[in-house]
């Protein structure tokens, strides 16, 4: 492998940061966003249940707000349960928008690796084959040793790039469509919140048993 680098040129070792950053990134949404820890069910019946026995308070939202990013939403919620339903909704609204952009920490930042290593590999081909023509223009082809190692060089940059940037583009995009599907997901609990909170729909009693 130190080979496979050290022919690869001085570009293989941005390539190389970029795949341990990318893999880092990687690991770490994969554990951040887990559904159970960013919308974990029954949330909403839990709530409902403490209205129902008059037993919601304060201790029970900081409980809820501390729980997950959705738990943040609804506790944002029902910090103004007492007001309007329009009231109630911009208070989640505001907070959901900053739960997202959290969700889609570091997703920019791998979707810039993997646009930038396909780049980084092509770099290095350009300078891999200038480097043969140079010594095809200086020394003509009677020196294979050093004609091999530009277009080693060429090739070996590409292929590092892409094998970087390949996996890189497909968690990226995982990871766009789980965050999308996160969102819609606690935008409908709440929602069910809001209209639970002000009479005008009834809790799911599945969902209820269930908390």
């Amino acid at each position: 492998m130190l080979e496979i680098i050290k022919a690869g040129g001085w570009l293989m070792l941005p390539i190389l940061v970029c795949s341990i950053v990318a893999i880092g990134i990687i690991i770490e949404r994969f554990w951040s966003l887990r559904r159970q820890r960013v919308a974990p069910k029954h949330l909403v019946g839990q709530i409902w249940q403490w209205q129902c026995c008059n037993q919601l308070n304060e201790l029970h939202i900081k409980r809820v707000r501390e729980n997950s990013p959705l738990g943040r939403i609804l506790a944002a919620g029902l910090v103004n349960r007492n007001h309007s339903r329009e009231i109630m909704k911009e208070s989640i609204e505001d907070v959901g928008r900053h739960v997202t952009l959290e969700l889609e920490r570091f997703l920019n930042t791998l979707g810039t690796i993997a646009a930038i290593t396909p780049l980084l590999g092509l770099l290095g081909t350009v300078i891999g084959m200038i480097k043969v023509f140079t010594v095809i223009n200086t020394q003509g082809v009677g020196n294979p040793a050093v004609l091999a190692g530009g277009i080693s060089e060429a090739l070996i940059t590409t292929a590092a790039g892409l094998a970087v940037a390949i996996p890189s583009l497909m968690f990226y995009r995982y990871f766009r469509g789980k965050v999308m599907a996160l969102v819609v997901d606690m935008e409908e609990q709440a929602i069910q919140l809001v209209e639970v909170m002000h009479g005008d729909r009834e809790l799911d009693p599945v969902e209820n048993a269930a908390a």
